[in-house]
């Protein structure tokens, strides 16, 4: 039996889709998980065919902190955890999701020299994969134009986790408290959150909800709930696929795994990503990239206003036949088969 390590974290969004690869792994391999003690922590948990190692981690903050002076000798300390779990478990392949959990296991890993695949879902590369792809052997990624940055790039799209096409908006119990005559609008903000979209949903909520039922899953964050009929708040989805199933439009940020996610499902978006002050700005090329191919439409959160914010969003579903086609014309996503035999090859050097 082959053992392979996952490893990546710090969002939903770098843990689920390594979960997708793992889900196409099948039985042939023992998997292991590397990560910290966030939200990937937890994620993994869920499924007990995953053996799960905690690291030290250690993230830069976007801004002057004297935290930041500290990161060195932390990540020092994490490359030796993570080294001493890899000269253990004795893989035979390391999978990166990145973000900053994965930094020092690839680290460790390169220097054991143990094959290294790991995956860039944005449109372009974060700092955690810009250090990686110094470690790994192939760097895949989401979106055709990322893989031009470097030789060791290699498009192959996105994991998708097979249980978001089983979705059964059946199994929910807004399923039948719903207005059967309104389309329904799901709010996604992420798995942490976004205050910016919970507060203008919140606030414009009564003028949503003459048109929409509205459910919104406002993450792990406190949102007072607005006692409107038609609204319907969720703080976090481990069902996300029967929500989605549900849904006739989405509001989102623009998050890779989310947004292809939606892509996958042919959910009409309406995107609001994360700005410039907040991030570096992979959202806003994310979001803009989608909707130059007729996948979303964008609200930039420097142009938002209330007025314009609910005119998108009743175009939006206005619209929706225009989206969903050209959503219907990229082909079945193929990523976790394209990503193991990435894997396979590079076991067998």
């Amino acid at each position: 039996m082959k053992i392979i390590v996952l490893t990546g974290g710090g969002t939903a969004g770098h843990v689920y889709p390594a979960l997708a690869v793992r889900e196409k792994l099948g039985k042939d391999y023992e998997v292991h998980y590397i990560g910290g003690n966030g939200m990937e922590k937890e994620i993994v948990a869920k499924d007990k065919s995953i053996v799960y190692h905690k690291i030290d981690t250690v993230k830069l903050v976007r801004k002057l902190t004297f935290k930041n002076l500290l990161i060195p000798f932390k990540l020092l300390k994490a490359v030796r955890e993570a080294k001493k779990i890899l000269k253990n478990i004795k893989p035979d392949c390391i999978f990166s999701k990145g973000g900053f959990v994965a930094v020092p296991v690839a680290i460790a890993g390169k220097s054991l020299k143990i094959p290294i695949i790991s995956h860039e879902s944005d449109l372009s590369m974060g700092l955690a994969n810009k250090i990686i792809l110094r470690c790994c052997s192939v760097m895949c990624t989401s979106f055709e134009k990322t893989a031009e940055a470097d030789k060791k790039c290699l498009y192959t799209g996105q994991p998708i986790r097979g249980k978001l096409f089983k979705g059964n908006k059946k199994n929910l119990s807004i399923y039948e408290k719903r207005d059967k005559n309104k389309p329904n609008l799901l709010v996604v903000g992420g798995s942490s959150g976004a205050k910016f979209i919970n507060d203008k949903v919140l606030k414009n909520i009564e003028k949503l909800t003459k048109n929409f039922n509205v459910i919104h899953i406002t993450g792990k964050q406190v949102v007072k709930d607005a006692k409107c009929s038609g609204y319907f708040q969720v703080e976090y989805a481990d069902n996300i696929e029967d929500y989605l199933n549900l849904a006739d439009i989405v509001l989102s940020r623009a998050g890779s795994g989310a947004i292809n996610e939606f892509l996958a499902l042919a959910k009409p978006m309406l995107l609001i990503p994360l700005s410039k002050k907040c991030s570096r700005g992979d959202q806003i090329e994310n979001a803009k990239l989608f909707n130059s191919l007729g996948y979303a439409d964008i609200l930039q959160e420097e142009d938002y206003d209330d007025e314009m914010f609910l005119i998108k969003i009743n175009n939006l579903y206005k619209n929706r036949e225009k989206y969903i086609k050209n959503m219907e014309k990229v082909a079945k996503n193929d990523a976790c088969e394209k990503i193991i035999e990435i894997i396979e090859e590079n076991i067998k050097k």
